[in-house]
């Protein structure tokens, strides 16, 4: 069993800014890709960032220059720090995780909750 806890969220003024933290817990042998998504009301969910195991990183241009990913390979955690928010981030924000259980198994991919971001004034 794997359960991704997230945290973080809320309700912010245009400009601020927040910190998402996603952690893993269980069975895991090691965690590959790791990577942040968001879903704003009637849209589809969308690639915001990710990072590889090797810290190659994959923005969305949205939030290039506003937006950072950094991971703690010991503590299997993703955070998102996320600067100069603005209203069009306002979504439901979920961690994907791609890990492993078992040295020799597949892979598999392992979402969070999703956690609300909300930015108004």
């Amino acid at each position: 069993q794997v359960h991704l806890v997230e945290s973080g969220g809320g309700l912010v003024q245009p400009g601020g800014s927040l910190r998402l933290s996603c952690a893993a817990s269980g069975n895991i042998f090691r965690v590959d890709a790791m990577g942040w998504y968001r879903q704003a009301a009637g849209k589809q969910r969308e690639l915001v960032v990710g990072i590889t195991s090797g810290g190659s990183m994959d923005f969305a241009d949205s939030v290039k220059g506003r937006f950072t990913i950094s991971r703690d390979n010991a503590k299997n955690t993703v955070y998102l720090q996320m600067n100069s928010l603005k209203p069009e981030d306002t979504a439901v924000y979920y961690c994907k995780l791609t890990l492993r259980t078992l040295r020799w198994g597949d892979e598999y991919d392992y979402w969070g909750q999703g956690i609300q971001v909300t930015v108004s004034s």
